[in-house]
């Protein structure tokens, strides 16, 4: 997992080491721009991602997209990648900020089928890791072993127990309802800052 910032002003973007070694760059060898972030995208979804950089400064909001990129190995990457409002130290809104997370299938396979399938199987294990796998599965639509390595990137990234975070991500889950699927964007938010806030936050702390 990576993290990335992007300014209004003059369209200008910052990568963290972690999300230039997934373009296939060595950290400090490149300067990313619109351009250059669009050309690592997937030609079948660069149109979405174009059509999601427009929305992003037009509107100013946060925003979350799944898509492919691939490096300049020629390699494909499955990211997530959540943004959310970047303010000044005198509360301008600037730009915006988030994180990649790479949820490439471990494996080739018929992905659809893999993720119904696991979820109906999690649905009745028992343990909040992998239920949590299971409600991510269904909200990103990518398969167990890439949610559980976006859980394990978000643990570390954050310091935290793995068994901690996959609680406080279920409890968003179960307390966003329905509004997970019709509404992302208030779960991607809670995802994005489920490793920050501290013990006992709720939603009030998340913001």
């Amino acid at each position: 997992m990576g993290w990335f910032r992007f300014y209004f002003e003059g369209e200008r973007w910052v990568w963290s080491d972690q999300v230039q070694r997934m373009h296939g760059y060595q950290p400090g060898t490149v300067t990313p721009t619109t351009e250059l972030v669009l050309s690592h995208k997937h030609p079948a979804d660069r149109p979405q991602v174009i059509d999601g950089i427009n929305d992003m400064i037009r509107r100013r909001q946060a925003f979350s997209t799944r898509h492919r990129i691939v490096d300049t190995a020629g390699i494909i990457h499955h990211v997530v990648v959540v943004g959310d409002q970047l303010f000044d130290d005198s509360g301008e809104l600037v730009g915006t900020h988030g994180f990649y997370i790479e949820v490439t299938p471990a494996a080739t396979r018929n992905r659809e089928d893999s993720i119904s399938a696991k979820v109906s199987e999690i649905a009745g294990r028992r343990g909040v890791i992998d239920r949590t796998k299971g409600m991510l599965m269904l909200v990103y639509g990518i398969d167990e072993d890439a949610a559980f390595n976006m859980l394990k990137s978000l643990s570390q990234h954050g310091n935290i127990k793995l068994s901690v975070l996959a609680q406080r991500i279920a409890e968003d889950f179960t307390a966003l309802g329905k509004e997970v699927i019709t509404a992302r964007s208030r779960f991607d938010q809670r995802l994005r800052t489920a490793h920050l806030r501290p013990p006992g936050a709720g939603e009030a702390g998340s913001g």
